[in-house]
């Protein structure tokens, strides 16, 4: 258990650094890349790099059965692989759809509320987590979770109004970029639930849900985008710059979404939350140096309340599952 958790702890930190980066490459694309074309660049370079991965995963998995055994039991795993795949198709174009619009949604989100609050918007993941947690897996929440449910959201909102009294006294493109970011993080929690129960149950590892996810929601939002000047847009492929955004976006996005699953299939949800509970001083950090983003004193104590609630949240969600 404790070789677990150590394993966890370096993948979660990991992941922390690149969760933390993706803000800020989204935020610096050159303003002809908009949020659809994007978001489909960014999904379908994540498949294309967890690709390889997932192919050299299941020949290692191949191996190693051959070595224990035989090569019928080798057989079994390659249609065990495909027929868990068809036994999710549907749970898996739901989640496609909902990453797919999470990342258009994630762009836009960003760019209207910047990276300091798009990062601690996010963060509200836990409370929805806890309420779908109630509601599909019919598990308990104390009322501690819902005192410090109130809290985090409480910090939230010192963060984004500055310690104004009023969400009126603030930028109103910053309020809609949060109420999107809110939207996210909802849909988001959503679909890593779903991904759990499939994760509990051996039937898609992590870089297959990489791969398939980002698969489906990068080809319907690819799709769609040229559905509408279809020759104006492949332009946009003859710019060099415009094709190291998508390869970084996609490269840095990816990577860190597969450290947060690795983590998730080591550790539970509550242990694996906590752990990526940092991501916005992380992201305020590289917001500060590189996108010029003034991280003020609201910032900072919103931010102690949001990683305090969540730690807390986390901590309650732990024993009521032990």
């Amino acid at each position: 258990m404790r070789e677990k958790l150590k394993k966890g702890i370096l993948f979660g930190t990991i992941g922390v650094i690149f969760v933390g980066l993706q803000p800020i490459i989204a935020n610096s694309r050159p303003e002809v890349l908009d949020a659809h074309i994007f978001a489909a660049m960014t999904c379908l370079v994540e498949s294309l790099i967890f690709l390889p991965v997932m192919m050299i995963e299941s020949r290692v998995k191949q191996k190693n059965l051959k070595i224990l055994n035989n090569s019928s039991q080798n057989n079994f795993e390659k249609f065990s692989v495909a027929k868990n795949i068809k036994k999710n198709t549907l749970v898996l174009i739901f989640i496609g759809v909902i990453f797919g619009l999470n990342q258009l949604l994630f762009f836009l989100g960003y760019k209207l509320a910047g990276a300091i609050n798009g990062a601690l918007t996010q963060k509200t993941t836990v409370f929805f987590g806890i309420l779908f947690g109630y509601i599909l897996l019919k598990e308990k929440i104390t009322k501690r979770q819902l005192i410090f449910s109130i809290l985090l959201f409480f910090g939230l909102y010192i963060a984004i109004t500055q310690g104004s009294l009023s969400f009126f006294n603030f930028k109103i493109e910053t309020l809609i970029g949060v109420l999107l970011l809110l939207i996210i993080s909802c849909l988001w929690m959503l679909g890593h639930t779903l991904t759990k129960k499939i994760f509990t149950r051996n039937e898609i590892t992590p870089t297959q849900m990489v791969f398939l996810r980002n698969l489906i929601g990068g080809l319907l939002l690819f799709l769609t985008y040229f559905t509408y000047n279809p020759v104006e847009n492949l332009l946009l492929f003859a710019n060099l710059t415009n094709n190291l955004f998508f390869l970084a976006m996609g490269a840095v996005y990816g990577i860190g979404l597969w450290f947060w699953y690795k983590t998730l299939s080591i550790l539970n949800v509550s242990r694996a939350t906590t752990i990526f509970s940092p991501t916005p001083l992380i992201t305020a950090i590289f917001a500060t140096m590189i996108l010029n983003e003034v991280f003020t004193i609201f910032h900072l104590i919103g931010t102690m309340i949001v990683i305090l609630s969540i730690i807390i949240i986390m901590h309650q969600q732990e024993q009521i599952r032990q």
